[in-house]
């Protein structure tokens, strides 16, 4: 019968699971930032891929904490919602609405790791592994600010841009017209469900 796992295995799989995570991401975050039109949302996920690595580090060292081995797990997850961003990107969206949607997939992805470091650090306390605790609570920060200057960038014009592309001005059947010129014979339009009436033709004297 095979030995039953315990609380310290299901935390050292997580840690592996977080960590292909995030050496995903460092292969998903140039392409895009690549594809980002605006300069600040390309700066943004340019310095979110410094963290990034920096993050890949921390788990390094909460690995050699633990005395275990960093051994690569796939992580399902992350590679779905990467999966979506490479889909986003593939289409022939305008820039405004290109830039919103790779906010969009950009914090589905720090949503994902705001979980999973939650839990980490959670069951960190529990098992009393003060070190690693400390080390993922600095990345989970770092994960929460992230995803919060993804926010800002998205309220600060970004969705507006894209609603506008798909909204663009222009004359609505149901707007006044503009006023007439002076000098211009003025033409009463009918309201809408009035019937029109025809105006009788002027009739010669027998």
């Amino acid at each position: 019968m095979a030995e039953m796992k315990t609380r310290h295995d299901a935390f050292v799989d997580e840690l592996r699971d977080t960590d292909d995570a995030e050496q995903q991401l460092t292969k998903a975050l140039p392409k895009m930032a690549k594809a980002a039109t605006s300069p600040n949302l390309r700066a943004a996920f340019e310095s979110h891929l410094e963290e990034t690595r920096e993050h890949v580090t921390r788990l390094e060292k909460v690995f050699a904490s633990l005395d275990e081995k960093v051994r690569g797990k796939h992580c399902d997850g992350i590679a779905g919602i990467i999966d979506e961003a490479k889909a986003v990107m593939a289409e022939d969206f305008d820039d405004a609405t290109m830039d919103a949607c790779l906010i969009a997939g950009g914090q589905r992805a720090e949503q994902y790791e705001m979980a999973a470091y939650g839990s980490l650090i959670a069951w960190a306390r529990v098992l009393e592994y003060t070190e690693p605790a400390d080390l993922v609570q600095q990345t989970l920060d770092e994960e929460k600010a992230a995803d919060e200057k993804l926010s800002s960038l998205a309220e600060g014009g970004i969705n507006q841009q894209a609603a506008g592309t798909a909204h663009p001005e222009g004359a609505d059947e149901d707007e006044d017209p503009p006023p007439p010129k002076k000098g211009s014979k003025v033409v009463a339009r009918p309201k809408k469900g009035a019937k029109a009436v025809s105006t009788p033709k002027s009739t010669r004297r027998p």
